[in-house]
């Protein structure tokens, strides 16, 4: 067994890890005595886990909470910042947490958000690439409550997604929005009942990992680049991406494939 494959397979505190055979990694989220809450456990193992996916032979991952509650993820544990100084939170802070591990993955992460999204709950679903929701759950960051402000990016990636407007009034009224609301202002990009939520995110992770693994790292790394780049540069590195693309195999694979009218073998090279 290799060590991915062993990091993988191993029992862990906080979280699940469902391998299936199509190409799918599903992180599941468990602690439903505390609603998913992020504490430090759940985000070394996060940590570790993550990181190992891209190295697997995964297409896609796909980040869930625990059925047992409704709640993809309530939050941070609050009991853990009321023990904090700022010296503490400060060492809590050093990068790489765990929302810029996620968002810098080569393989496409999908939230499956399947219940509350709140605080730290939503900045781990907007670090994610995709983010399918069912109803009957809230998004919101309710920091401002506390007396704090969102600190896992939620300042930065929600004006990213939402625009600043609408990113303020969640922000600074601490706020929370049902999943229709959510979908509207384009805070999910599909929304479901939630007898239909593994169908919809099995539909769009069947279509994903029907693709070139390296057209994949490339195209969500050139997307997650519009949001870094002014729109000159980031032209000039998409065409770099894609002129790459054109030293693979996969790319003569899926242009031989289309004259053939058969489905293409991809190897990944």
């Amino acid at each position: 067994m290799t060590e991915v494959s062993a990091m993988l397979d191993a029992d862990y505190e906080a979280i699940r890890v469902e391998r299936s055979g199509d190409g799918v990694i599903t992180v599941v989220i468990d602690r439903p005595e505390a609603r998913n809450a992020l504490n430090s456990t759940v985000r070394t193992e996060l940590a570790d886990i993550m990181p190992a996916i891209d190295e697997s032979d995964a297409r896609v991952a796909v980040l869930t909470g625990s059925s047992d509650c409704n709640a993809f993820v309530a939050g941070a544990d609050v009991s853990e910042l009321h023990e904090r100084d700022m010296l503490e939170q400060r060492r809590a802070s050093q990068r790489p947490r765990i929302y810029e591990t996620i968002a810098d993955l080569q393989t496409p992460v999908i939230a499956r958000i399947n219940g509350h999204a709140l605080g730290g709950g939503l900045e781990l679903a907007t670090a994610c690439d995709i983010r399918i929701a069912c109803r009957g759950g809230k998004l919101g960051q309710p920091e401002i409550n506390l007396g704090i402000i969102p600190g896992g990016g939620g300042t930065q990636r929600l004006p990213r997604l939402i625009g600043e407007g609408q990113a303020m009034k969640l922000i600074l009224t601490g706020d929370l929005i049902d999943v229709d609301e959510a979908y509207e202002i384009g805070l999910v990009d599909e929304i479901c009942e939630s007898d239909a939520l593994d169908d919809c995110v099995g539909s769009i992770t069947s279509s994903i990992v029907e693709q070139s693994p390296l057209a994949l790292q490339y195209a969500k790394e050139s997307v997650r680049a519009a949001s870094q780049m002014d729109l000159k540069n980031g032209i000039d590195y998409e065409a770099q991406l894609f002129t790459q693309l054109f030293a693979t195999e996969d790319k003569n694979e899926g242009i031989e494939a289309f004259f053939e009218d058969r489905d293409p073998s991809w190897q990944g090279r």
